[in-house]
């Protein structure tokens, strides 16, 4: 199962999960809810799934000259289950129910889920405007970097970390992981933060996110709704809002300076 608060992390490893079920298989589609048909996702049906691509929070199913889109946002799952087994939510409130061999993958709610040409995704509004994927095999962190610095200087650092488009896949709890991580308040405004500092945060992101990917979710973090005193200076930690979203910030304001 994975749903709950979709990250990079996440989004990786459903694409493993995922594949491991159904690529290289003819899909049955159904769509028990009408989200689902009003995507479109039917035209998939009886197609064969060749792959999954993961980008920052989105997954792309490649049918050939078709692909799903696929983002969870905040409150949406993908759950893989056994041919037959019982799920764990209602029929009814499947978005989409992609059906292999032997094993059922089903979405739940999301934002997104859609149908586009394989031609379009280049192009596509929704997909061009990502930034490099921070999981990337071959992320190209000096190009990174010089996103940031083109980027509105007086943004403070945990805002700009969220913008997909300077790089796709750090939510929100990765945002204060790996500015504790780092040592650095993420409150300062980018220009207060040199380029060395960037680059120490964006690699925690990296490292924390692939070693959740490989712990499969079972993951200890440190500040992170963290109650009581930092660990490792005592410190107080605390959280607020942050930027236009006012996505919650958790940090030490004693060893993050």
């Amino acid at each position: 199962m994975m749903g709950g608060m979709a990250e990079g992390d996440t989004i990786l490893r459903a694409k493993h999960r995922l594949a491991d079920a159904l690529v290289g298989q003819s899909i049955a589609v159904a769509t028990p809810n009408p989200r689902g048909r009003a995507a479109g996702v039917e035209r998939l049906d009886g197609r064969t799934l060749e792959g999954i691509d993961a980008h920052g929070k989105h997954l792309l199913f490649d049918f050939g000259d078709l692909v799903l889109h696929s983002h969870l946002g905040m409150s949406g799952g993908w759950h893989v289950y056994p041919r037959a087994a019982r799920w764990r939510r209602p029929r009814s409130s499947a978005w989409v129910v992609l059906g292999g061999e032997r094993q059922d993958a089903v979405q739940f709610g999301g934002p997104t889920l859609r149908v586009l040409p394989a031609s379009r995704v280049a192009i596509d509004p929704q997909l061009a405007r990502l930034g490099p994927d921070i999981l990337a095999p071959d992320l190209d962190l000096d190009a990174v970097v010089a996103s940031f610095r083109a980027a509105d200087q007086s943004r403070t650092l945990g805002d700009a970390l969220l913008d997909q488009r300077l790089t796709a896949g750090i939510g929100n709890i990765f945002k204060s992981e790996a500015c504790f991580g780092a040592r650095v308040d993420p409150w300062r405004p980018l220009s207060q933060v040199t380029d060395e500092e960037l680059r120490t945060v964006l690699d925690q992101a990296r490292a924390q996110m692939l070693n959740a990917v490989k712990a499969g979710g079972r993951h200890r973090f440190a500040v992170y709704k963290h109650r009581g005193p930092c660990g490792r200076c005592r410190g107080p930690v605390r959280h607020r809002g942050q930027g236009d979203a006012n996505r919650t910030t958790w940090w030490c304001e004693r060893c993050q300076v």
